[in-house]
Protein backbone atom coordinates (compact mmCIF):
# COMPACT_ATOMS: atom_id res chain seq x y z
CA UNK A 1 0.00 0.00 0.00
CA UNK A 2 1.58 3.25 -1.07
CA UNK A 3 1.00 6.37 1.01
CA UNK A 4 3.33 8.32 -1.26
CA UNK A 5 0.89 8.76 -4.17
CA UNK A 6 0.94 12.22 -5.66
CA UNK A 7 -2.36 14.11 -5.72
CA UNK A 8 -4.11 13.85 -9.06
CA UNK A 9 -6.06 16.52 -10.92
CA UNK A 10 -9.82 16.32 -11.39
CA UNK A 11 -10.83 12.67 -11.33
CA UNK A 12 -13.46 11.43 -13.78
CA UNK A 13 -16.53 10.02 -12.05
CA UNK A 14 -19.20 7.69 -13.38
CA UNK A 15 -22.46 6.08 -12.31
CA UNK A 16 -24.25 7.49 -9.27
CA UNK A 17 -21.46 10.00 -8.59
CA UNK A 18 -21.95 11.52 -12.04
CA UNK A 19 -25.73 11.55 -11.50
CA UNK A 20 -25.57 13.86 -8.48
CA UNK A 21 -22.63 15.83 -9.91
CA UNK A 22 -19.57 14.89 -7.84
CA UNK A 23 -16.46 16.71 -9.03
CA UNK A 24 -13.41 15.07 -7.44
CA UNK A 25 -10.79 17.83 -7.44
CA UNK A 26 -7.78 16.34 -5.68
CA UNK A 27 -7.31 12.79 -4.45
CA UNK A 28 -4.38 11.21 -2.61
CA UNK A 29 -3.91 8.45 -0.05
CA UNK A 30 -4.03 11.01 2.77
CA UNK A 31 -6.67 13.55 1.71
CA UNK A 32 -9.18 14.33 -0.98
CA UNK A 33 -11.34 17.26 -2.02
CA UNK A 34 -14.50 17.50 -4.09
CA UNK A 35 -17.34 19.81 -4.98
CA UNK A 36 -21.00 19.37 -5.87
CA UNK A 37 -23.09 22.15 -7.37
CA UNK A 38 -26.48 22.43 -5.67
CA UNK A 39 -29.43 21.84 -8.02
CA UNK A 40 -33.14 21.52 -7.33
CA UNK A 41 -32.95 17.74 -7.96
CA UNK A 42 -30.65 17.41 -4.92
CA UNK A 43 -33.02 19.12 -2.49
CA UNK A 44 -35.66 17.70 -0.18
CA UNK A 45 -39.17 19.27 -0.10
CA UNK A 46 -38.13 22.12 2.25
CA UNK A 47 -35.46 23.36 -0.18
CA UNK A 48 -32.44 21.98 1.71
CA UNK A 49 -29.86 19.66 0.16
CA UNK A 50 -31.02 16.12 0.96
CA UNK A 51 -28.98 14.37 3.67
CA UNK A 52 -28.34 11.43 1.38
CA UNK A 53 -26.37 13.68 -0.95
CA UNK A 54 -23.90 14.49 1.84
CA UNK A 55 -23.60 10.83 2.83
CA UNK A 56 -22.95 9.91 -0.82
CA UNK A 57 -20.27 12.58 -1.20
CA UNK A 58 -18.45 11.35 1.91
CA UNK A 59 -18.63 7.68 0.94
CA UNK A 60 -17.54 8.27 -2.63
CA UNK A 61 -14.69 10.61 -1.76
CA UNK A 62 -13.26 8.29 0.91
CA UNK A 63 -13.79 5.19 -1.29
CA UNK A 64 -12.12 6.78 -4.32
CA UNK A 65 -9.10 7.93 -2.29
CA UNK A 66 -8.70 4.55 -0.59
CA UNK A 67 -9.15 2.65 -3.87
CA UNK A 68 -6.52 4.71 -5.65
CA UNK A 69 -4.05 3.78 -2.91
CA UNK A 70 -4.82 0.05 -2.67
CA UNK A 71 -5.57 -0.87 -6.31
CA UNK A 72 -1.87 -1.30 -7.09
CA UNK A 73 -1.85 -4.10 -4.50
CA UNK A 74 -4.81 -5.80 -6.22
CA UNK A 75 -7.25 -4.76 -3.51
CA UNK A 76 -10.67 -3.13 -3.63
CA UNK A 77 -12.21 -0.44 -1.40
CA UNK A 78 -15.88 0.00 -0.49
CA UNK A 79 -17.91 1.79 2.14
CA UNK A 80 -18.38 -0.09 5.41
CA UNK A 81 -19.79 2.55 7.77
CA UNK A 82 -21.06 6.09 7.26
CA UNK A 83 -21.96 8.33 10.23
CA UNK A 84 -23.05 11.76 9.02
CA UNK A 85 -24.00 14.72 11.24
CA UNK A 86 -25.81 17.74 9.79
CA UNK A 87 -24.84 21.05 11.40
CA UNK A 88 -26.35 23.66 9.08
CA UNK A 89 -28.25 23.43 5.80
CA UNK A 90 -27.04 24.28 2.34
CA UNK A 91 -29.69 25.59 -0.06
CA UNK A 92 -27.68 27.04 -2.96
CA UNK A 93 -24.19 27.38 -4.41
CA UNK A 94 -21.82 24.46 -3.95
CA UNK A 95 -21.00 21.83 -1.37
CA UNK A 96 -17.23 21.77 -0.72
CA UNK A 97 -15.92 18.50 0.74
CA UNK A 98 -12.54 17.71 2.27
CA UNK A 99 -11.65 14.20 3.45
CA UNK A 100 -8.69 13.50 5.73
CA UNK A 101 -7.47 9.97 6.33
CA UNK A 102 -7.20 9.16 10.03
CA UNK A 103 -6.28 5.45 9.83
CA UNK A 104 -4.90 3.18 7.12
CA UNK A 105 -5.08 -0.44 8.23
CA UNK A 106 -4.83 -3.71 6.38
CA UNK A 107 -8.61 -4.20 6.21
CA UNK A 108 -10.14 -0.81 7.07
CA UNK A 109 -9.36 2.85 6.48
CA UNK A 110 -11.06 5.62 8.48
CA UNK A 111 -11.69 9.10 7.09
CA UNK A 112 -13.16 12.31 8.47
CA UNK A 113 -15.03 14.33 5.86
CA UNK A 114 -16.01 17.95 6.42
CA UNK A 115 -18.42 19.72 4.08
CA UNK A 116 -18.88 23.46 3.90
CA UNK A 117 -20.87 26.01 1.94
CA UNK A 118 -19.55 28.74 -0.36
CA UNK A 119 -18.94 30.98 2.67
CA UNK A 120 -16.66 28.35 4.24
CA UNK A 121 -19.13 27.55 7.03
CA UNK A 122 -18.92 23.98 8.34
CA UNK A 123 -22.23 22.30 7.49
CA UNK A 124 -21.68 18.53 7.68
CA UNK A 125 -19.22 16.17 9.37
CA UNK A 126 -18.91 12.50 8.40
CA UNK A 127 -16.85 9.67 9.88
CA UNK A 128 -16.39 7.20 7.05
CA UNK A 129 -14.98 3.68 7.38
CA UNK A 130 -13.84 1.99 4.18
CA UNK A 131 -13.38 -1.77 3.89
CA UNK A 132 -10.23 -2.88 2.07
CA UNK A 133 -10.52 -6.35 0.58
CA UNK A 134 -8.38 -8.59 -1.59
CA UNK A 135 -9.51 -9.98 -4.92
CA UNK A 136 -12.27 -12.59 -4.89
CA UNK A 137 -11.32 -16.06 -6.03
Amino acid sequence: MSDEAEPAGPIPVTGFDALYGLEAIEVSAEQATARVTVRDELKQPYGLVHGGVYAAIAESLASIATAMAVLEDGKAAMGLSNQTSFLRPITEGSIHARAIRRHAGATTWVWEVEMSDDLGRLCVITRMTIAVRGPRV
